[in-house]
């Protein structure tokens, strides 16, 4: 990927009309980091779409923008929340992000979008789905098209909270896609991370996996309302009975099971005080603060790794090598590992000074 992409077939044609704006015109950071201060969701939207731009004079303001931003941020509580498509992330995530906007808290919403790998192309949903929020002024939504790097865009989201910290947002929400490495990405940058279930789809054995259930500090079964109440009751139970077989957590929290209905609200003033629950305990405990400087000491080799990654594929020389490396490997005259071998040489200063 070239410095300005805007152009690329991979990239969201939102993201592209975003950045086009910001390349029409001249780009004051102090203004934006004023308003940012000053709650100002224009341009906190501004602000993210840099952090979002691979330009790099964009990434340059971006990073004036967050070092000003980083003395404001840290007071929000930050949630995870994760659950395969179709469990009601959207609808749950309305009700409760209204639920604490009836409380007299901000809150923001960043959400992690799948990204076609054949197109490109990302759904974007999320501000159609959650129409009561879209229109409250204590409220921002921001979905982000996860694209071919996963860790990338997890990069970005971390620092998206940051700037939606300084602009004084309670509540930052951030929704994965629910599938594969996500959940362990946006599990390092939150506070509490909830695991949504559905009951009666027949994977609620199968659901308990040791990963998942260490990272889950509550798991939520969707949708029991009707005549799924009794089969959400059932899942919750079984749940129940599994997270017993689990160690005690280093937060000394233990994980708890609850049933709700996004659709009709019902519920989720029971989980909001089980995250405020959790967010006292581990407060006094230590174990929020430790957690957070944990965070920060993963996100630094996130994203040396990330940038290690980037100049790789942007050298020169790699860019030539590559395409021929692959087409050696198609026809058997070499293998992945000796091909990686020799492109990582071309890139290697130590070796290539000696």
């Amino acid at each position: 990927m070239t410095s300005d992409d805007s152009n690329s077939p991979h990239t969201n044609p939102q993201a592209i009309h975003r950045f086009k704006k910001l390349q029409r015109k001249t780009i004051d950071s102090t203004a934006i980091f004023e308003g940012i201060i000053a709650g100002n969701a224009t341009e906190l939207s501004k602000a993210i779409t840099l952090v979002e731009s691979t330009h790099h004079k964009h990434q340059e303001i971006a990073q004036q923008l967050i070092e000003l931003c980083l003395p404001h941020s840290g007071n929000a509580i930050r949630l995870g929340i994760t659950g395969v498509p179709g469990v009601g992330k959207s609808t749950f995530i309305e009700a409760l992000g209204s639920l604490l906007i009836q409380k007299g808290k901000k809150v923001a919403i960043l959400a992690i979008d799948p990204s076609s790998t054949i197109s490109g192309g990302s759904i974007l949903g999320d501000k159609t789905r959650m129409e009561s929020l879209v229109r409250s002024p204590n409220a921002f939504i921001r979905p982000s098209p996860a694209g071919n790097s996963l860790g990338g865009v997890a990069q970005k989201t971390r620092e998206s909270i940051i700037l939606a910290e300084a602009a004084g947002y309670d509540i930052i929400i951030i929704e994965t896609v629910g599938v594969g490495q996500s959940e362990t990405m946006v599990h390092s940058m939150v506070d509490f991370f909830l695991l949504l279930k559905l009951a009666g789809a027949g994977d609620e054995l199968q659901g308990i996996k040791r990963g998942i259930i260490e990272m889950a500090d509550a798991i939520i079964i969707n949708k029991a309302d009707g005549d799924n109440q009794v089969r959400a009751l059932e899942a919750k139970n079984q749940f129940t009975k599994a997270l017993h077989l689990y160690p005690t957590t280093q937060s000394t929290w233990t994980p708890q099971v609850r049933t709700c209905s996004g659709l009709h609200a019902q519920g989720i003033e029971e989980i909001w005080q089980l995250i405020t629950q959790y967010i006292e305990l581990t407060t006094a405990n230590g174990f929020l603060a430790n957690n957070r400087i944990a965070q920060n000491k993963f996100w630094l080799l996130q994203t040396i790794e990330e940038q290690l990654k980037n100049i790789f594929y942007q050298h020169p020389a790699i860019q030539t090598a590559l395409p021929q490396q692959l087409k050696a490997i198609q026809q058997r005259t070499t293998t992945p590992f000796a091909a990686a071998a020799q492109l990582l040489k071309l890139t290697n200063p130590i070796k290539n000074n000696s």
